[in-house]
């Protein structure tokens, strides 16, 4: 980050400053609040207390333009949250107000705070209820960098936000996509808009009972389950939510352990069905179904139960605690077109569900890793180091260069400066000679040819070799880029040529095979431009032959735009290169025209 690192040095040159947070801020506790207050007072200011959701809407707010909160009691003590606006702050919850924004930003405040989450939670108690002091709250430190530094800070992490926002909206649209689908194809009611009415299938109304078989779970206590637990276990015992344990064979009767696909009924507590392929069993209060018949897709009946939650839990709610029973579901009725037309449900409501809940594939997985890189990038932006040490310069080097990296990096920084070995690959060429050169055969580029044969880039070699002589040789394939490594002077050294042509080409010794995951013509004429010579004259060794080395070049920094500017930047230089240089085309065609304009004319003005 280098940008950031300077602006410190320029502005902390001893070093940023540190305050405890009771020194730049009012931390107070909110106002007491119950749930009967909130049914009473109903209204559109949220409750904020020691959830992350609002504990409910009132119409009165005691709380405006004030957006720290940090929870001081319960599960979520030392939660960290920032609220916009009217609210209603509970006691539950500590303000943090600012003293004087010209010393430090509400903004940047809030970033570190969500930074330090491990320090606020070493601040907090976990005998009993779990607490956080209002007095060792106010004695956690905290950096106050010059407010530029903190300007320049919240500017990029909320851009991170703002992507992540992005995806989860994006995330949330998919759902509702998946709830109307789903409602469509799931509704069978004849007097609907779903598929029985428009005609497009024919059901058949029938119990669970009727068409699927019953399991039973195994006696374990949640203490016994917490016991037997072992990760990677093969066998899964499902309690109530999302609690379960993995066991070994051996640790539950061989009798309770359930090898079939089968929706697994948790029937008390949370209601809710869960879907499971694998070795299983569940709680005995549970039961399970499964099917052994033709006519039954069992995901179906997962899709249409899950559809119809809510009638389960109307029921369950009836109850001091939630529960159904056995005869709930058994007597359920649900609708059984075709299997054909069932499996055609399933596939798609199985894709939906995989962009909307699946955590390896889906969009879930691509806002789990969004948030982890912003926590990363948080971090590094909020580490302000003792007196006289300043982070480092951010410096994409050969070690951390993935390519999602650099993306990201591009997306909020714009160019970013990478060395070599970030996005290349660097492989020596071997074993080619002229005297291997034949007629026709493999394609080959020797490194000799590169200063004299070929231009920018090509489709084309002009030499080839003997099967024998290619299998030896090191391959370069399309989109490589070929350097020649030696030459008799400086200002050679490193020329190098695109090969864009579709077959696999041998390459010879004294060159670099370069594969990159970036634009390889732009990766090209970086090498032409005066940020590599200047730094390859450093590098360079030998007095009659000058030689470049792959180690001294993965050093070397490049600046890197996204890979769409890349492209732009391309089709100018090429533009350029077509106008200056092409025969056919550009300027060079221009003069040769107007020259014979000028003959014809001076011709037929002298002759007389």
């Amino acid at each position: 980050m280098t940008y950031i690192a300077d602006l410190i040095k320029e502005h902390c040159p001893n070093g940023v400053e540190w305050k405890e947070l009771g020194e730049v801020c009012v931390v107070k506790t909110g106002q007491q609040i119950n749930k009967t207050f909130i049914q009473n007072n109903l209204g559109r200011y949220p409750v904020v207390n020691s959830g992350k959701e609002p504990l409910g809407f009132v119409n009165v707010y005691n709380t405006e333009d004030d957006p720290i909160g940090i929870t001081s009691r319960g599960a979520g003590v030392g939660y960290v949250s920032w609220n916009e606006g009217k609210y209603f702050r509970g006691n539950l919850n500590y303000s943090s107000t600012i003293k004087d924004s010209n010393v430090i930003l509400p903004k940047f405040l809030y970033y570190f705070l969500k930074n330090s989450f491990k320090a606020i939670e070493n601040l907090c108690t976990f005998e009993g209820i779990p607490a956080l002091n209002k007095s060792n709250l106010e004695m956690l430190k905290i950096p106050i960098p010059p407010l530029k530094i903190q300007e320049e800070i919240v500017q990029i992490l909320d851009k991170f936000t703002e992507y992540v926002t992005e995806l989860t909206a994006e995330l949330t649209l998919r759902q509702k996509q998946y709830n109307y689908f789903r409602d469509y194809l799931l509704n069978f009611d004849s007097d609907s808009s779903g598929g029985a009415n428009n005609k497009v299938y024919q059901v058949e109304w029938k119990t669970l009972g009727e068409i699927l078989i019953k399991g039973r779970g195994t006696k374990v206590t949640a203490g016994q389950m917490k016991e037997l637990h072992k990760d990677g276990a093969p066998i899964r015992i499902f309690a109530g939510g999302k609690t379960f344990a993995d066991v070994d064979y051996g640790d539950i009767p061989e009798k309770d352990v359930h090898h079939e696909e089968a929706i697994i009924v948790k029937s008390r507590g949370i209601i809710d069905f869960e879907y499971y392929t694998k070795p299983f069993s569940f709680k005995n209060e549970f039961w399970s179904y499964s099917s052994d018949s033709d006519d039954v897709n069992l995901r179906y009946v997962y899709h249409y139960l899950n559809h119809n939650k809510s009638h389960f839990q109307h029921i369950a709610g009836n109850m001091q605690m939630p529960q159904i029973s056995s005869n709930d579901t058994e007597k359920y009725k649900i609708p059984l077109p075709t299997k054909t037309v069932q499996s055609r449900i399933v596939q798609v409501l199985d894709n939906f569900d995989t962009v909307c809940n699946d955590l390896n594939i889906g969009l879930p997985k691509e806002i789990e890793l969004r948030q982890k890189q912003y926590e990363y990038f948080r971090e590094k932006l909020l580490t302000f180091t003792a007196e006289g040490v300043y982070p480092g310069q951010w410096t994409v080097d050969s070690e951390r260069g993935p390519s999602d990296l650099i993306r990201l990096l591009n997306w909020v920084f714009g160019p970013i400066r990478v060395q070599l070995g970030a996005i290349c690959d660097f492989t020596r060429g071997n074993g080619l000679q002229k005297k291997d050169f034949t007629e026709e055969g493999f394609p080959v580029i020797h490194y000799g040819q590169i200063y004299t044969r070929y231009g920018f880039s090509t489709k084309d070699t002009v030499s080839f070799t003997s099967q024998t002589v290619f299998d030896k040789l090191k391959k370069a394939q399309s989109n490589d880029i070929v350097m020649a490594t030696t030459s008799e002077n400086v200002e050679d050294v490193g020329k190098a040529v695109v090969w864009e042509g579709e077959e696999v080409i041998g390459v010879s010794g004294d060159s670099y095979i370069i594969q990159t995951s970036q634009n390889a013509r732009y990766l090209n004429y970086f090498f032409k431009s005066v940020h590599f010579q200047s730094q390859k004259e450093k590098k360079v060794t030998g007095t009659k032959v000058i030689r470049i080395n792959a180690k001294d070049m993965e050093k070397f920094v490049i600046n890197i735009p996204s890979l769409e500017d890349q492209s732009h930047i391309v089709s100018v230089l090429d533009a350029f290169d077509t106008l200056t240089n092409s025969i056919a085309e550009g300027l060079p065609k221009e003069i040769e025209l107007r020259q014979k304009q000028y003959e014809f004319f001076r011709e037929q003005l002298l002759s007389f």
